[in-house]
């Protein structure tokens, strides 16, 4: 309970600051919707050139897309940490962070927090019913729960992956740092995964599970039987990456020994 009041403190703060700047947020807001319209664009375009991508129709991969929105913005929204080596280890504001009785990878979360992100994910359920519309997909009352399930854990695998990487910094101060390719890598995963060689199928379903984000389970979704198997491996994979990392973090805090002078 008491994590989950300092959850609502931090969240309540949060708005107060951004509903001073409301330009700022709607400029926020504005900027993600072009993102991710210049992301659907470039699949209308390939499709403008064909009619299948090994097997996968137009409105497949837009459905695709319109999942892989949802965990992202969650993603987005509460772990938003791209810039901690920077911040919480070049700029010495982790030892601020290890002076409070609170976990400090939960307060870290709590800080870079960008709740506007969660915008994306109603794009994304928008782009997911109308492509559901055109595909006459029919779903039962439990999908709701798999919905939800399935997006938790691609959170989680996304939360895992980049939470593992915030923690070399720990044992390296370097400026430098490999996040930047990594969020370019993670888009892969709103793609079919058969359309990739297997070296690269094999990397983005064991070691940068970003295809548990949104092509396995939306395929569940899309009746693709193939990969059914796959899609219920989203949730558990999500959880062992997520556990990994925490396994990391602790492990780096214990490493930690400070800004220095």
């Amino acid at each position: 309970m008491f994590y989950v009041s300092v959850f609502f403190q931090y969240m309540a703060q949060y708005m107060k600051t951004k509903l001073q700047y409301r330009a700022d947020l709607f400029v926020e807001f504005l900027s993600d919707l072009m993102f991710q319209s210049v992301n659907l664009i470039f699949i209308l375009v390939v499709f403008g050139h064909t009619t299948l991508l090994h097997g996968w129709t137009r409105d497949e991969m837009i459905f695709i897309y319109g999942f892989f929105l949802v965990p992202f913005a969650l993603f987005g929204a509460f772990f938003n940490i791209w810039d901690f080596n920077e911040r919480y280890i070049v700029r010495g504001e982790m030892d601020r962070v290890l002076t409070r009785p609170v976990h400090s990878l939960f307060q870290v979360i709590l800080e870079r927090m960008e709740l506007e992100s969660l915008v994306g994910g109603v794009t994304g359920l928008i782009i997911m019913g109308d492509a559901s519309a055109r595909l006459h997909l029919e779903f039962h009352w439990y999908d709701f729960f798999l919905f939800l399930l399935f997006a938790l854990g691609g959170m989680l695998v996304y939360a895992g992956v980049f939470i593992s990487l915030a923690t070399i910094s720990f044992w390296s101060d370097a400026r430098s740092s490999i996040m930047p390719m990594m969020y370019n890598i993670s888009n892969y995963g709103r793609y079919p995964i058969d359309i990739y060689n297997r070296v690269i199928r094999y990397i983005l379903t064991w070691i940068l599970p970003f295809a548990f984000v949104g092509v396995y389970p939306s395929a569940y979704f899309l009746g693709k039987k193939e990969w059914y198997s796959y899609a219920f491996l989203t949730p558990i994979m999500g959880v062992i990456f997520f556990m990994i990392a925490i396994m990391l973090w602790n492990k780096g805090i214990k490493h930690y020994r400070g800004a220095g002078n």
